[in-house]
């Protein structure tokens, strides 16, 4: 009896696992459309990867790892053997052991973790379409399936679901019933700002290693809690591009070991493969390079990965379907069908190197802890420096995994200087932030503190320089000896200041972007609040330009709550605040001088829409509301002629050609708006708008003498290149090109502008464009010579332009000022040290 008990549990339990096995829809039947028919929307992704946990819960298992600003689920969907998704934390724990980034040792399988991140640009569409191909085909092919049993394979549908969901919600409202190629039909016009970028219009490919967004933030996390051997970024190119896979084009980061290297091309060997079967068309080794470290494959690398990005042409003007120059019709399925093809390949060729891709990865953690790449051994960060930076900047080496802490003892050591950029004496004293290179984490932290990156090709995709020290303005030195952490860095606290009583006003120097927190927390509260333009000294404290002062007067309103607000709004922001007991400095103006002036809290407007670069105008609403969280009116470039701006204090021109916006109309309105009292900041190409314009002070070149050297240059090269090669067409340009690097800026610190700073500034500069000093104007931020560049890639004519280049200015116009930010300081959101520049422009600068 008891054996037929057995039996019959037995076989229901067969029947049942067949059962569930055949209950895994198809994408078109669970979406009730073939892929490539309809662009599906998010929400119907993520239920069809919850339909397929249900379906298969021995092999799949699904986790929200976030949600996006506009409150959609990030979700991995991971797949693998019954047994293993059954030791899934096994599998995890012993792939951080080999790392080291956890103790102990490997006790299970080597099972190689291959993770498929799809959609990072959302309108490079065709991904989270491939995405469901693929899994269903891993899931249900028997032979396929039978590499399960030798890897997990993680994929992240979608890791922008907002712009992903913006181009699905516009194209299937503008596309045709009929498929209409034509590439001049609306449905292949995307309008701005597309949805390529996240709610924020940040680049989430681009976000990998600083990561300010959401999304990228949560990735991040989980990301550390797993470390893939493999990881692939799904993206698309222009229409009339084949398809991109690895090997990657130079220049590759040095570091990059062998076998990264060698495993690129064995990947890329099978994807050829594949192709070559259908004869279609693909290229290696070009465009992509390797370098930025923030990149969804240079990232990955960094932390021991074979990272890829593979490309397809496509992109948002494709659609559904589009005629290519070749006379083709690109569909959407085509596209879906070649990054399926793609990712099976990749599967295929990992499990049949499964244990050699494993032992690689933990070779190279071996390598990182006991003896790491790289010139520099140990990097120091002094811990006298000003508390907001240092704590911004271990919070970033919390969020990347970099270990750091303090020295046993003071030592005196020699090494390099970042600010002087010379080999010079120090002493490490316990205080001080050490990062050794001997940690798991040593690729990643050398990448981003190497102070000149090597690049083997000057033909590079992005940025060639991003040292941490510079980012956050810090002194910094790298040394070739080994310095042993010995304990845990204390990050400093606010100090704990006298405020009893009813002081005469309260005191906040101005150093940080956390400063400029304080200021807007307390204008959005109503709280009247004054800042001294002079250095002035009190109670044997000496205290900078800049220094905010909040006196009782002015404030009568608040009666009894003045104290009780002004102190929890420091308390809420970690502010250390002086109480000056009266008015009368013992240095420097009284608080009732005309020298400390009364801050209003400005009505800001920012110019968006057509014209305007999206990204720019993303990093701007981004500060506003994510970092210093404050209001802003965003105004459509093609209707600011119309708008009173007699109602705003601040109009923001974010970066762009503004094509027909900026015309002689404009301009005039602007210029009277100005004269009036308004405060215009221009960002990056919004000057050339500007240049060389009636009323406007700034100028691409300082005279006539040098504008006619420049046409001379000018001429002389056209001269030169008319017998060069076509053939070497874009190699002969890499002369006139900056993608990227970081110049020394002499900052002029009595201006409202520059307040909070040294004189020595640091500036990302990411274009060729140059202009001369103001001749009527204030040149807070200069370059003097182009022997200013520090770090990064810059061609010889091009860096012999920046000779006495303005980065940033300030023209007086009537009762008004206009800000020339030829350099971005919000670049990417990651150039921390501009946070406060900008801040500057937008509250201090003719208030």
């Amino acid at each position: 009896m008891r054996k037929i008990y057995l039996s019959t549990i037995l076989l229901i339990g067969i029947c049942f696992s067949a059962f569930a096995q055949n209950s895994l829809k198809s994408p078109a039947d669970f979406l009730g459309y073939e892929l490539g028919e309809h662009f599906t929307y998010h929400h119907k992704v993520v239920s069809y990867f919850e339909h397929a946990a249900q379906a298969l819960p021995n092999n799949v298992k699904t986790i929200q790892y976030g949600q996006t600003y506009e409150r959609r689920p990030l979700m991995l969907v991971m797949l693998s053997s019954a047994e293993n998704i059954q030791n899934l934390e096994t599998i995890r724990t012993d792939n951080l052991k080999r790392t080291g980034l956890m103790e102990g040792t490997p006790s299970g399988d080597k099972i190689p973790l291959i993770w498929f991140s799809y959609n990072v640009h959302g309108n490079e569409s065709v991904s989270m379409e491939a995405v469901m191909m693929t899994f269903h085909e891993m899931a249900t092919d028997p032979a396929k399936k039978e590499w399960l049993n030798k890897a997990v394979i993680i994929f992240d549908p979608s890791v922008n679901p907002d712009g992903r969901d913006r181009y699905a919600n516009w194209y299937n409202q503008k596309a045709n019933k009929i498929l209409q190629p034509d590439i001049n039909s609306v449905e292949h016009r995307e309008p701005w700002p597309g949805g390529r970028a996240n709610h924020y219009l940040f680049d989430l490919n681009r976000d990998w290693a600083w990561q300010s967004q959401i999304e990228s933030q949560s990735r991040m996390k989980v990301y550390n809690q797993w470390m893939p051997q493999i990881h692939v970024d799904f993206h698309e190119q222009g229409i009339n591009s084949p398809y991109y896979f690895a090997p990657a084009a130079e220049p590759l980061h040095e570091i990059i070991t062998d076998w990264q290297r060698e495993f690129q091309v064995t990947i890329g060997k099978n994807n050829a493969k594949y192709f070559d079967q259908n004869s279609w068309a693909y290229f290696t080794k070009e465009s992509f390079d390797l370098l930025y470290p923030s990149y969804g494959d240079t990232y990955p690398m960094y932390n021991g990965a074979i990272g890829m990005t593979y490309e397809k042409g496509g992109s948002g003007a494709a659609g559904l379907g589009v005629l290519t120059n070749e006379g083709d019709t690109l569909t959407l399925l085509d596209r879906i069908t070649h990054h399926h093809t793609t990712g099976i390949s990749t599967i295929e060729i990992t499990v049949q190197n499964a244990e050699k891709v494993v032992d690689e990865f933990q070779k190279f953690f071996d390598r990182s802890r006991n003896e790491p790449w790289g010139k520099y051994k140990t990097y120091i960060i002094p811990g006298d420096q000003e508390a907001d930076r240092l704590i911004a900047f271990t919070n970033l080496l919390d969020k990347l995994g970099i270990v750091y802490g303090s020295p046993a003892t003071s030592r005196n050591f020699s090494g390099y200087a970042y600010l002087s950029t010379k080999i010079d004496n120090f002493t490490v004293t316990e205080r001080d932030i050490v990062i050794s290179t001997y940690q798991p984490r040593s690729v990643m932290a050398n990448v981003l503190f190497d102070p000149n990156v090597k690049l083997s090709d000057s033909l590079t995709y992005d940025i060639t320089a991003w040292a941490m020290p510079y980012v956050y303005g810090l002194r910094a030195r790298a040394t070739e000896t080994k310095i042993d952490v010995a304990k845990p860095w204390e990050k400093p606290t606010a100090a704990n200041n006298d405020l009893s009583g009813k002081p005469y006003a309260y005191l906040l120097p101005w150093t940080s972007i956390e400063d400029l927190k304080f200021l807007t927390s307390l204008h959005k509260d109503k709280i009247t609040v004054r800042q001294a333009t002079e250095p002035f000294s009190m109670d044997g404290k000496d205290f900078e330009r800049g220094t905010l002062v909040i006196t009782r007067r002015n404030n009568e309103q608040l009666g009894d709550k003045f104290d009780e607000k002004v102190k929890a709004h420091a308390q809420r922001l970690g502010r250390s605040l002086v109480a000056a007991r009266t008015g009368f400095v013992s240095k420097g103006k009284d608080f009732g001088s005309s020298s400390v002036r009364l801050l209003k809290a400005p009505k800001v407007a920012l110019v968006s829409g057509s014209g305007t670069s999206s990204l720019s105008f993303g990093e701007n609403w981004y500060y506003f509301e994510q970092i210093i969280d404050y209001p802003l009116t965003v105004l459509e470039s093609e209707s600011v002629s119309r708008v009173d701006l007699s109602e705003y204090d601040v109009l923001i021109m974010p970066s762009g050609g503004y094509g027909g916006v900026v015309n002689d109309s404009f301009l005039s309105n602007v210029r009277s708006w100005v004269q009036a009292g308004g405060s215009l900041i221009l960002i990056d190409g919004a000057l050339s708008n500007f240049a060389d314009k009636d009323g406007f002070a700034l100028k691409r070149y300082a005279d006539d003498s040098e504008k006619k050297a420049a046409d001379d240059a000018s001429k002389a090269d056209r001269k030169d290149s008319r017998l060069e090669p076509y053939a070497d067409r874009e190699r002969n340009s890499a002369p006139n090109n900056n993608p990227g690097s970081i110049w020394l800026t002499t900052m002029d610190v009595t201006h409202p502008l520059a307040y909070g700073y040294k004189e020595r500034y640091y500036s990302l500069k990411t274009t060729s464009q140059r202009y001369a000093w103001l001749e009527n104007g204030w040149n807070v931020g200069v370059i003097k010579t182009p022997e200013n560049l520090v770090s990064g890639f810059v061609g010889y004519k091009a860096k012999d332009r920046f000779n006495e280049a303005l980065n940033y200015g300030v023209q007086n116009l009537g009762r008004g000022n206009v800000i020339y930010m030829a350099d971005n300081p919000l670049f990417r959101a990651f150039w921390y040290d501009g946070h406060l520049l900008f801040g500057n422009a937008v509250f201090l600068v003719g208030n």
